[in-house]
C-alpha cells in the first residue's frame, strides 16, 4: 500500500510541477572554491600556523582525524597544502558526516585568531560552511562563494550545476522580504542544503521545517524555500499574539539537510536514521550559538521528515519546544512521553484524501487516541460575515504549508507559542479535515486581514 500511496503522491508532484522530470542524476563530486573566486589576503596567506606548540600536521594527519582534533589540524596545516586538503573526500566526509560537536566547533572557532579565521573561510569554505557552531553569518559567507564557484567553473558536471542553480535561485531575494542565510550546501550525490529565512542569531521563534520523500535539492529547492517563506510570512502576522520569548521576530529554516527516500527506497528506515543524526546536529548548532538566549525552538515535519523528526526527538540527543507532523506515516515511538518535546506541544495533523497520513506505515500513529498529541482539525473556518472561507481545508499530501489553509494558519501558532490557541478551539470531527471549526473571536482577532474574502 504504501508504494501505491507514494506512486500516486509522485504523479501528483509531477502534474503540479513539483517534481522535475526528468531529475538530473546524482554526483559524487565536491564544489572546489578556485581561488578567482575569493578575495586573498596577502598578510596572511603565507604565514605558517602553530598550534598547542605541535609542529604543522600533514594531509594524513587531517584524513584521520576526528573532534577537535580535527578543528585543530585545520589550522595547524601547512598553510600551501590547505586548499587541497580540505576538499579531499575523506577531509569533507568528516565534516559533514562525522563532525565534531558544535560545542567543540563553537569554542575552537571563537577562541582562533582573526587572521586563522580569515584563512580557513578562504582555503577550506566547504569544510567551514557546514560546521555547525560556525556563526551563521560565516557559514552563509563561505557557502555563497562555493556556490559562485561552481556555477563559474566551466568544469563543473552538469547535474551539479543544476543542483547549484537551484540553490542559487532560492537565495533569490525581492524587497521588503527578510534575509536569506545558506547554512549548508554539500554537493555530494542528491544534495543537501539549508536556507534560513530572518535570522537565526537573534529571532524569538525559531522553525526548522523537515521535507518527506521525493524532495531533492535539484527539484524542489525551490519550492521548498518558498513553503518556508509562507510559514514565515504567517508567524509574522501572529506578533500581536506570539507568546513571550528571547529575540525578536522570526526564523524559518528550509532544512532539506539529508537525502529523502524515493520509490526504490521509501520502505527503509535507513535514510530516516541519517536524516535523525543530522537534525539533531543541526538543533544543537542553534541551541550553541543561542546560548544565554534560548529561542523557543519548533520543527515541523512533513510525511517521511515526520518519521525522522519522531526518530530524532525520542534518541535523547535533541530537544524541542513544539513538534508539528503532518502527513505522517509513524514511527516507533509510541507515546509523546517518549519525545523530548515540551508537555502539550505536540501536534498532528492529517489532510482530507492524504493516503499517508494515518496510516502507520512505519510505526504508530502520532495521531492516535492515547498517543499524547494534539490532532489539528483542518477542515477550514467560515466567517459568519459573509458565509465565505476563512481558511481553507488542505487536501492531500502535499497541501499542508499553502498560504490560506487552516493547516498553514495552526502550524504558525503553534511556532509563536500559541498552541493554546489551537487546543482550545471548538472543534469537531475526526482530525482528518473532515470537520467543522466552529467560528471565534480570538480566530479574527488573530488574523483581521482573512476577514476578506480570498481569490
Amino acid at each position: 500500500m504504501l508504494l501505491v500511496a507514494a506512486a500516486l503522491i509522485t504523479a501528483s508532484m509531477h502534474s503540479l510541477g513539483v517534481v522535475e522530470s526528468p531529475v538530473a542524476p546524482a554526483t559524487t563530486s565536491v564544489a572546489i572554491v578556485r581561488t578567482a573566486a575569493i578575495v586573498h589576503d596577502p598578510a596572511t596567506a603565507s604565514r605558517p600556523v602553530m598550534t598547542g606548540g605541535q609542529d604543522t600536521v600533514d594531509t594524513a594527519d587531517l584524513r584521520a582525524a576526528r573532534g577537535r582534533t580535527f578543528l585543530d589540524d585545520l589550522v595547524a596545516i601547512a598553510p600551501d597544502r590547505l586548499a587541497h586538503a580540505a576538499t579531499e573526500a575523506d577531509v569533507v566526509a568528516t565534516a559533514m558526516d562525522h563532525p565534531p560537536t558544535a560545542a567543540e566547533v563553537t569554542t575552537w572557532w571563537s577562541g582562533l585568531a582573526s587572521a586563522d579565521r580569515a584563512r580557513l573561510e578562504r582555503d577550506a569554505p566547504v569544510v567551514v560552511g557546514n560546521l555547525d557552531g560556525v556563526p551563521y553569518t560565516v557559514r552563509d559567507h563561505v557557502n555563497r562563494a562555493v556556490l559562485a564557484a561552481g556555477l563559474a567553473d566551466p568544469h563543473t558536471a552538469a547535474s551539479e550545476s543544476a543542483m547549484l542553480g537551484q540553490v542559487r535561485e532560492s537565495l533569490r531575494r525581492v524587497a521588503d522580504t527578510p534575509p536569506k542565510s545558506l547554512i549548508t550546501l554539500d554537493t555530494r550525490g542528491a544534495g543537501r542544503a539549508a536556507i534560513a529565512i530572518g535570522d537565526l542569531d537573534t529571532a524569538a521563534d525559531v522553525t526548522v521545517v523537515v521535507p518527506g520523500m521525493f524532495f531533492t535539492v535539484t527539484g524542489q529547492m525551490v519550492d521548498f524555500t518558498a513553503t518556508a517563506g509562507d510559514l514565515y510570512a504567517e508567524q509574522a502576522t501572529l506578533a500581536p499574539v506570539a507568546a513571550p520569548a528571547s529575540g525578536t521576530g522570526v526564523a524559518v529554516v528550509a532544512w532539506m539537510g539529508y537525502r529523502t527516500p524515493d520509490l526504490s527506497n521509501i520502505l527503509s528506515l535507513d535514510l530516516a536514521k541519517t536524516g535523525a543524526a543530522r537534525l539533531e546536529r543541526t538543533v544543537d548548532g542553534i541551541r550553541e550559538l543561542r546560548d544565554g538566549q534560548q529561542p523557543r525552538l519548533g520543527i515541523v515535519a512533513h510525511s517521511y521528515g515526520s518519521t525522522t523528526a519522531l526518530m530524532a526527538l525520542a534518541s535523547g540527543h535533541m530537544s524541542a519546544d513544539s513538534l508539528t507532523v503532518l502527513g505522517s506515516p509513524g514511527s516507533d515511538v509510541t507515546n509523546a512521553s517518549e519525545l523530548a518535546v515540551s508537555s502539550g506541544e505536540v501536534f498532528v495533523g492529517g489532510a482530507h484524501w492524504d493516503p499517508i497520513a494515518g496510516s502507520g506505515y512505519f510505526g504508530t500513529d502520532p495521531g492516535v487516541a492515547g498517543f499524547g498529541s494534539t490532532v489539528l482539525d483542518l477542515a477550514g473556518g467560515v466567517d459568519p460575515e459573509d458565509a465565505g472561507d476563512l481558511f481553507r481545508r488542505p487536501v492531500g499530501h502535499n497541501d499542508y504549508l499553502k498560504p490560506g489553509t487552516a493547516s498553514l494558519h495552526d502550524v504558525a501558532l503553534i511556532a509563536v507559542g500559541r498552541g493554546d490557541m489551537v487546543r482550545d478551539g471548538i472543534r469537531q470531527g475526526n482530525g482528518r479535515g473532515e470537520g467543522v471549526v466552529g467560528a471565534s473571536p480570538d480566530m479574527y482577532l488573530v488574523r483581521p486581514q482573512d476577514l476578506q474574502p480570498r481569490d
